[in-house]
């Protein structure tokens, strides 16, 4: 199914892109949820007309994105969490976690945007991936340090 993508899609393409996705994809996923049209000469014909419009959007977004990941590129978070005597975490860090703390810096990221693989359950650094534009990432270091209780 050839479909034009309204909005800019991480595994699919930037905006006005003409994709082609499996039928059921499409037809249940991206149609419904109004992120794309399909591919007919109507909906093309706006898209091209629209065209430099949306050149300068993802432009702008682009640029956006640059400057986020010059911002908090080489970045080093530590977070604090109740451990046990082999370095081993009780419970784990996650996406949601680093996010909460990029927020407490001033940095307004979904947590989406945070690429973990598996949950850190354990202390010590770990770099970790942020994708802070349509294919611009860059790379903070959380550092998980055990949380000091007080008797």
């Amino acid at each position: 199914m050839k479909l034009v993508l309204k909005e800019t899609m991480s595994s699919l393409g930037r905006e006005g892109d003409v994709v082609t996705v499996k039928d059921g994809y499409g037809r249940n996923y991206l149609l419904p949820q109004g992120k794309a049209l399909l591919a007919n000469a109507e909906n093309l014909a706006v898209v091209e007309k629209n065209r430099a419009a949306i050149a300068a959007k993802l432009e702008k977004e682009q640029k956006i994105g640059e400057k986020i990941a010059k911002k908090i590129s080489g970045l080093d978070i530590v977070i604090e969490q109740l451990a046990g005597e082999d370095d081993r975490l009780f419970g784990s860090v996650t996406n949601a976690d680093i996010c909460d703390k990029l927020a407490e810096l001033n940095f307004t990221l979904d947590k989406k945007q945070i690429v973990l693989p598996d949950p850190i359950k354990t202390l010590g650094e770990t770099k970790v991936v942020v994708k802070v534009g349509f294919q611009v990432t860059t790379e903070i270091t959380v550092t998980v340090k055990p949380l000091e209780t007080k008797n």
